[in-house]
């Protein structure tokens, strides 16, 4: 079977404060490497009150400190919002301090609004045109330097830290093929282009110094409690949460509610259910059997979980829960 990881939001839970936010993060994280999980990842978002990561290399570097086997990384860091070499220095130095277990998943997006992307200080226009460019950069800024390299990434040089590319999109699909990188598509959120860019990745990949065979990783939310109506509960504050983002309210990550009714016009419910309509919810039984008919579906070579629980102590136990499923026991 494939192996399981965690995208971890750093959730800042209703009421909580962003300090207990990134001390979840290392909770979930220390629990995540002893259940066996393969990875952990961080996600670059700025200006939303409920996501802690925005610095995403410190928040890398937290839970690095916090660990010691588990890969840690970004899923991703926002390569338009910043300099190919800041990314090198930055992910060269968590290299350094954690060898052998750092990814760079890199993404297109910015992450945010207009405004607060602008505010980042990047020409938004050019760095969405520079993508490609900026991942070679990037890769030579990583890579052996040569005697008249004008540019030195220190740290950074000499770091063979293992590039992705994330999508939403086919455009991530084409590039990760062409480039030949390993592939990681949202479809936590965005699962409308799944199989036609798993597709395209695999039929255009080109082999390179990277990787020989396309390897493709994809995203689900995941909830598993101790009953299907209990994972139903908790899953109403990522429910909420999507409905605040097409209102575009800032909040903090919501408690979970008894029913989502007086919360959601019926177009709403419509276009939340439709994008998290891969997401694996309930009793073990029922996640195990929607997660065997999503991956047969797809042939991913690797699942990365988002866990959107309000409650530590939940999300702790949703973690355990996804270790314990046959499919996990089969991997390890």
């Amino acid at each position: 079977m494939i192996p399981f990881s965690i995208l971890d939001l750093s959730p800042v839970a209703e009421g909580n404060s962003v300090g207990q936010a990134l001390d979840e993060s290392r909770q979930l994280a220390q629990a995540a490497e002893e259940l066996g999980y393969n990875r952990v990842w961080l996600a670059e978002h700025h200006g939303m009150p409920g996501i802690a990561s925005a610095a995403t290399s410190v928040v890398i570097g937290h839970i690095g400190a916090a660990t010691k086997r588990i890969r840690i990384g970004s899923g991703g860091v926002m390569l338009p919002n910043h300099s190919p070499l800041v990314i090198a220095e930055q992910f060269g130095t968590l290299e350094a301090l954690f060898p052998g277990r750092v990814d760079l998943g890199l993404g297109r997006a910015p992450g945010t609004d207009m405004r607060t992307a602008r505010a980042l200080r990047r020409n938004l226009d050019a760095g969405a045109e520079n993508f490609p460019h900026d991942i070679v950069e990037l890769q030579h800024y990583l890579g052996n330097p040569t005697d008249d390299q004008p540019i030195l990434a220190v740290p950074g040089i000499q770091s063979p830290i293992p590039i992705w590319l994330l999508g939403s999109s086919l455009y991530s699909a084409h590039l990760a093929a062409a480039l030949g990188l390993p592939y990681a598509f949202a479809s936590h959120f965005a699962p409308d282009m799944l199989m036609d860019a798993l597709a395209i990745y695999r039929e255009r990949f080109q082999p390179s110094a990277t990787l020989d065979e396309p390897y493709a990783m994809v995203g689900v939310m995941g909830v598993v409690a101790d009953s299907d109506a209990q994972a139903q509960h908790l899953f109403t504050s990522a429910q909420q949460q999507f409905v605040n983002l097409r209102r575009n309210i800032r909040s903090q990550f919501p408690r979970p509610v008894d029913t989502m009714d007086p919360l959601w016009s019926e177009m709403e419910r419509i276009n939340v259910e439709h994008t998290l309509r891969y997401a694996a919810v309930g009793s073990p039984e029922t996640v195990n059997a929607k997660l065997a008919g999503f991956l047969a579906e797809t042939g991913a070579d690797e699942l990365i979980i988002s866990m959107p629980v309000h409650d530590i102590g939940a999300r702790l136990r949703s973690a355990e829960l996804f270790a314990g499923l046959p499919l996990m026991q089969k991997a390890a």
